[in-house]
């Protein structure tokens, strides 16, 4: 993620620097400086932004789970975190989630596939 979108999501969640950095444990410094680029924005934040932001989405309806959009197998699914604990509109944020057949195990490894999938991008509006 980079700053412009780092603004765009605080924005789209109608929190001020000062709110966004209490959500993150963070410090406002740290928020000012991912807003700014002097800083690389860690994982975990990126991620528990597009965690609220989901939830903002998800508040208004949840779409049809992943396994359905994306129309896996029966025996891919069933190996499938997400569908394990039927929470389909979450499969990006799951770790261990067989998309393309195979486990991705990092955050950086999957949110790159995530970035690529109609689920996330439903869910998240890219």
């Amino acid at each position: 993620m980079d700053s412009e979108k780092l603004i765009y999501y605080r924005k789209r969640l109608g929190l001020t620097q000062k709110e966004l950095a209490q959500l993150l444990a963070a410090s406002i410094k740290a928020v000012h400086s991912y807003e700014q680029g002097w800083r690389n924005i860690p994982e975990n934040v990126e991620r528990q932004l597009f965690f609220l932001i989901s939830r903002q989405k998800t508040a208004l309806g949840n779409p049809k789970p992943c396994w359905m959009q994306r129309k896996c197998p029966p025996d891919r699914k069933k190996q499938c975190p997400a569908w394990k604990f039927k929470t389909g509109h979450l499969c990006w944020f799951i770790t261990g989630t067989i998309c393309e057949g195979k486990v991705r195990h990092g955050w950086h490894e999957k949110i790159e596939i995530c970035r690529k999938c109609k689920v996330f991008k439903l869910i998240l509006d890219f």
